[in-house]
C-alpha cells in the first residue's frame, strides 16, 4: 500500500518475541529477504518505509489486543531461504 516499488514476493514475517505483560505487548519481528536490493526497497530512505509500517502495524494491534504494543522490527537479509528446507521449517511451511 506504502511502497512505490514491488514488495519482493520472497520476503517472510518471524516473530522472535511475543511478551505479554499488564498493560503492554512488547513484539519483536525480522522481516527476511532473499537480497540485498530487496532490504533496502523494505527500509526505504533513511528507514522511513519501516518506520511508516511499523507504525501503523503497532496500531492496528493496539486496536486488536486493546492494550499499548511496542513493536520492534528489523530487517534481514536470508539468502535463498526459499531453497533451505530447515529454514522453510522453522517459517512453519512442510
Amino acid at each position: 500500500m506504502h511502497y512505490q516499488k514491488e514488495i519482493p514476493y520472497s520476503v517472510e514475517i518471524e516473530i522472535e518475541s511475543f511478551k505479554e505483560e499488564k498493560a503492554i505487548i512488547k513484539i519483536r519481528a525480522v522481516i527476511h529477504v532473499t537480497r540485498d536490493s530487496q532490504k533496502g526497497i523494505i527500509i526505504g530512505h533513511k528507514g522511513s518505509m519501516l518506520k511508516r509500517v511499523g507504525t501503523e502495524a503497532r496500531r492496528d494491534m493496539e486496536g486488536f489486543f486493546n492494550k499499548k504494543v511496542f513493536l520492534e522490527l528489523y530487517v534481514k537479509v536470508t539468502k535463498d531461504w526459499r531453497d533451505k528446507p530447515l529454514i522453510l521449517k522453522r517459517f512453519g511451511y512442510q
